[in-house]
């Protein structure tokens, strides 16, 4: 508040200095040039502050421009008045009405009424200027308000797609343990330890913004290493995954969840279960393809389910734009092809 007072003092001065040094020119009579330019400073002063403090906020800035255009010419017509009631004071008060020895500069109405307005109008422009810098901070400060919440918000439901993906996946692969424990099997500790790897993968790396493409594939490999010992001879598997460069990185936990639906929804058909899979991956395209033997009447299920419908909307938070999607059932085959086109293009 008080630099405010102090900036409003230092520019009136200054005014009032400017006015003193124009009324000079060619005149000797400071004290004539004092007083008038003494009486002019609190007229530009007044006509100033009317302006910035209610012509151009109630007016120019809430756009109503007749309105603003026609009190401004009132405040110009209350200028004029003014300023020839002061050129008619100093005249009488201060030279006896001899105009002869009036300075020239305080002569001409019209020069002094341009003189104020310039001043006046200096004002509103910094004024304008100011209030649009303002504006524009406020509006940046908006943006990167509205794009922080709305990254929060994306993270969020990241986390919560996440979080959903988990029990999902642990609950089918539970079962399994519960069902060898039931049996007593031999099989039951080599299952719990493959486990104990994907749980690794789930609960510390599925949170990170990108993993290697590599590392979720040897995941899925621990994923039907334990569909081989669930369903026994009963499982036929093909996996078929071109060389991928280790530098080659994704969203955690967007393929494992294809892997998964395939045996939870496949069917065993002629004795066996197949799943086929085929991943390819160069540069930043990435095509990945899984088949596993279906029922007809059960394909209609598979798109409702809570895996695929997660992974629909973490590929649209993640590849918006840059992916493809598609599933099909044909005869007793039920496929997903999922393409990527640029992997470090995602959200990261």
């Amino acid at each position: 508040m008080t630099r405010t007072i102090l900036l409003h003092l230092a520019f009136w001065t200054a005014v009032w200095f400017f006015f003193v040094y124009f009324f000079s020119y060619n005149s000797e009579d400071r004290v004539y040039n004092f007083w008038i330019s003494s009486l002019l400073l609190p007229l530009t002063m007044a006509a100033s502050y009317f302006a910035v403090y209610f012509l151009i906020p109630r007016f120019l800035f809430e756009r109503k421009y007749l309105k603003f255009a026609l009190y401004s010419f009132y405040t110009l017509i209350f200028i004029a008045y003014f300023i020839v009631l002061i050129i008619y004071g100093c005249l009488i008060f201060l030279l006896d009405f001899n105009i002869s020895i009036m300075p020239p500069m305080s002569k001409n109405f019209f020069f002094i009424l341009i003189l104020v307005n310039l001043v006046v109008g200096l004002v509103g422009f910094v004024t304008v200027l100011n209030h649009n810098f303002k504006t524009e901070h406020r509006n940046r400060e908006l943006q990167s308000k509205i794009l922080e919440t709305q990254l929060q918000v994306k993270e969020q439901e990241l986390h919560y797609l996440k979080m959903q993906i988990h029990p999902h996946f642990l609950f089918n692969t539970l079962n399994t343990i519960y069902g060898f424990a039931l049996k007593q099997s031999q099989h039951t500790p080599e299952v719990i330890l493959k486990l104990s790897n994907l749980l690794d993968y789930i609960l510390y790396r599925v949170d990170k913004p990108k993993v290697a493409l590599n590392e979720e594939v040897m995941h899925i490999r621990e994923y039907m290493e334990l569909e081989k010992i669930r369903f026994k001879d009963s499982l036929r598997v093909d996996m078929e995954v071109g060389e991928v460069d280790e530098q080659i990185q994704m969203a955690p936990m967007l393929l494992l969840p294809f892997v998964e639906n395939a045996f939870k929804h496949g069917s065993i058909i002629d004795g066996f279960l197949q799943v086929r899979m085929k991943l390819e991956a160069e540069g930043e395209r990435m095509d990945f393809r899984i088949r596993n033997t279906c029922l007809e009447e059960e394909a209609e299920e598979r798109g409702g389910g809570i895996g695929l419908e997660n992974i629909r909307k973490r590929l649209e938070l993640h590849y918006a734009g840059n992916y493809t999607l598609q599933s099909n059932q044909e005869g007793n085959w039920y496929t997903a092809h999922l393409i990527i086109e640029k992997l470090e293009g995602g959200t990261q």
